[in-house]
């Protein structure tokens, strides 16, 4: 099994703590998997735009402040 290539770094995980907010919780609120919340977390899954719009809006944040694309070596 290969490791899955990182596209992003986020915030989420970051933002959830301060909300005191689970995966889960999160994923309940957005209407998502919570294995979802995980794979954009880790920056291994490309969400849509309409999700990280979203995201941002459950935030109260721009997507630029959660969202930062990994740069190709």
């Amino acid at each position: 099994m290969s490791k899955r290539e990182k596209l992003f770094n986020t915030k989420i995980k970051v933002l959830r703590a301060e909300k005191n907010l689970t995966q889960e919780d999160l994923a309940i609120d957005l209407g998502i998997n919570r294995s979802t919340i995980l794979e954009i977390e880790r920056g291994t899954f490309n969400p849509s735009l309409k999700l990280a719009f979203s995201i941002a809006k459950y935030f109260n944040r721009s997507i630029d402040e959660i969202f930062e694309k990994v740069e190709e070596e």
